[in-house]
């Protein structure tokens, strides 16, 4: 008899440093460079876990290409959501896949974050257990998840620290809701 390995499908613990640590700079910062910083670290970090799992499965693709033709104005919000909700479903229909699933979902919330900043925090909860998948394995203890995701959000918050701007004027108000 088969039987499955129960993974997680998302990390949750939002009092662990690292988290918070990325919380306060996002608090620090505009929609915009959130939504620049979510979208750059999907397409870098992201995309090619699932693109090596579904290469012709562009649905991720074409979520963070229609929030990044939000940005620049080329499109409308609910064209962009249309195209986003199609990343979301990709995501749910690959349960046998928790680096690629995952990635979808980080993937998804990125590009909501044209519409929802703080849906960027996705990188941190489903993003940070996708490059986790990817790198170890889902089958660890969930002990072992945490050690590795905040050993791999350094490259989470440098991304979002590069790409910060100091003394930001305007900053996004955030209503984490958790």
């Amino acid at each position: 008899r088969l039987v499955m390995v129960k993974y997680r499908k998302m990390l949750n613990n939002w009092e662990a440093i690292y988290v918070q640590k990325i919380v306060k700079l996002m608090e620090s910062q505009s929609k915009l460079t959130i939504i620049k910083w979510a979208l750059n670290y999907s397409y870098e970090h992201l995309l090619p876990i699932w693109l090596r799992s579904y290469p012709e499965d562009n649905r991720p693709l074409e979520a963070l290409v229609a929030a990044s033709n939000w940005v620049d104005g080329e499109i409308k919000l609910p064209e962009a959501k249309k195209i986003i909700l199609n990343c979301h479903k990709a995501s749910r229909e690959k349960e046998d896949n928790p680096a690629a699933q995952a990635s979808a979902r980080a993937i998804a919330q990125a590009a909501s974050s044209i519409h929802v900043p703080r849906l960027a925090i996705g990188l941190v909860f489903y993003g940070l257990l996708a490059v986790v998948y990817d790198k170890y394995g889902h089958s660890l203890a969930f002990n072992q998840v945490e050690k590795y995701a905040e050993l791999e959000s350094y490259n989470l918050i440098n991304s979002l620290q590069n790409i910060s701007i100091k003394n930001e004027i305007i900053p996004a108000k955030f209503n984490w809701k958790c």
